[in-house]
C-alpha cells in the first residue's frame, strides 16, 4: 500500500516534495484534518484504527481495509471537489460506514 500523505492533527505530511502543489491530495488531507478536529482528535485514531481492523476482518486484504474505512471513503470521493470542505455537514463521513 503505497501512501502519498498522512494527516497527524494538525499537520500534512507529504512523502513526495513535488506533491505538495497536488491540490486533490492536499484535499484530501484537509477532509481528514476536518474529521478529526470534529471528533475531537484522539477519537478520530481510535474510531480510524478501529475500523481498519474490522474491515482488515472482512476484507483479508489491507488495501481493501483500508479504502472502505468511513474516513477514506468519504475522502476520496470528495477530494476532487475543492470546494467540498466549505459545504461539508458536520459528521458527514457517517455516511460513509
Amino acid at each position: 500500500m503505497k501512501i502519498s500523505g498522512i494527516t497527524l492533527f494538525p499537520f500534512i505530511f507529504i512523502e513526495k516534495k513535488e506533491l505538495r502543489w497536488n491540490k486533490v491530495l492536499i484535499n484530501h488531507e484537509k477532509i481528514h484534518l476536518r474529521q478529526q478536529l470534529e471528533m475531537l482528535i484522539i477519537p478520530f485514531y481510535i474510531w480510524y484504527i478501529t475500523e481498519y481492523f474490522l474491515k482488515y476482518l472482512k476484507y483479508k486484504n489491507p488495501q481493501l481495509a483500508y479504502r472502505n474505512i468511513s474516513f477514506e471513503r468519504e475522502a476520496y470521493e470528495n477530494d476532487s471537489n475543492l470546494n467540498f470542505l466549505k459545504t461539508r455537514k458536520l459528521w458527514n463521513f457517517l455516511k460513509f460506514i
